[in-house]
Parts: C-alpha cells; sequence; structure tokens
C-alpha cells in the first residue's frame, strides 16, 4: 500500500486500550486498535505529532462518554474500489444499530460477495471512526473483529447505553 507521505501519528488512550491513531495531511489514514490482528505497516516514517490529532482525540473522548455518535473529520483510508465502497456502506449503519454481511454486500449492490464484503469489513483501517464493529452474522452471532472479539461486544454494548440527556441535544 502507498501511503502519503508525511503521516503523523499519537497515542489514545482509550477504554479498549491504547489507541495507534496516524493521520496525514488529506485525512486519518488509520486507527489501530491494541490487539489488533492487522497492524499498521505504512513503509514510511509517521512522525511523533500529537498537535494534528487534538481534534480526533476530543471527538473519541466524547464518543466514549457516551456524547457523540459520529465522527466530523476528514478521512483518508487507503484500499481497493472495492473496499471502499464496503467502507463507505458501513459509515451508513446508524450508532447503535448492526446490519449483517449480507445486508451489507445488498447495500453496495453486490448481494453474492457476502465472503469479500466481510474480507473488506475485517481489512478496514479507521476502526470505530468507520464503524465495522456494527456487522454481524446473520444470525445475530458476533463474528471475526480485527481488534478482537471483546472489543467488538465492548463497543456494541457501549452504543446501546442510554445517551446523556445533554448529547441528545447536541447531536440533534
Amino acid at each position: 500500500m502507498n501511503y502519503p507521505s508525511p503521516l503523523y501519528g499519537d497515542r489514545y488512550d482509550s477504554p479498549l486500550g491504547s489507541l495507534w491513531l496516524v493521520t496525514s495531511d488529506e485525512g486519518l489514514v488509520y486507527l489501530e486498535l491494541p490487539h489488533t490482528k492487522h497492524p499498521f505497516r505504512p513503509g514510511v516514517e509517521v512522525r511523533d505529532a500529537p498537535d494534528r490529532l487534538a481534534s480526533l482525540r476530543r471527538q473519541l473522548d466524547a464518543y466514549f462518554r457516551g456524547e457523540r455518535f459520529d465522527f466530523g473529520l476528514p478521512i483518508s483510508p487507503h484500499g481497493t474500489a472495492f473496499q471502499m465502497d464496503v467502507w463507505t456502506a458501513l459509515r451508513d449503519i446508524p450508532y447503535a444499530r448492526t446490519a449483517s454481511y449480507g445486508e451489507l454486500a445488498r447495500r453496495i449492490g453486490r448481494p453474492r460477495a457476502v465472503r469479500a464484503v466481510g474480507a473488506a469489513n475485517g481489512a478496514n483501517p479507521l476502526s470505530i471512526i468507520v464503524p465495522c464493529h456494527r456487522v454481524i452474522g446473520s444470525n445475530g452471532s458476533l463474528t471475526g473483529y480485527g481488534g478482537g472479539l471483546e472489543a467488538k461486544q465492548w463497543l456494541l454494548a457501549h452504543e446501546r447505553r442510554p445517551a446523556p440527556r445533554e448529547a441528545l441535544i447536541l447531536n440533534t
């Protein structure tokens, strides 16, 4: 994968553990969960630059407090055209809701590509921001997750908690 240079990174302490955040001048490139099965290997230097990720850290703080339901920042994931279609569809799954891999395949107009959708979902470089944790098996089961099933369970349970009243007012 060819990533733009320069890249800037920072760590973020979340309830799931330490997340690695990586951005470019175009937008967020990568968010790595603590127990990822797909570590980021950009092939270029990632400069330590916490100031460039301050807005994302504030948005993550609000998300983990239950006060933010989506993210408003530029993203710049790198993948195939098919992966990009899947990742775009993931962003359409509402907060605290789930969709099956089959539903996602139908949404992108490729109803027979369920396994390919699963592979693209697993390759999502922007966990949480592009909510791949909201995709479940057709029978409602929690299937694989690049950050581990424990993280997926935590994120889904977190999103089902009632939001503080102030958050409901701010997000309407």
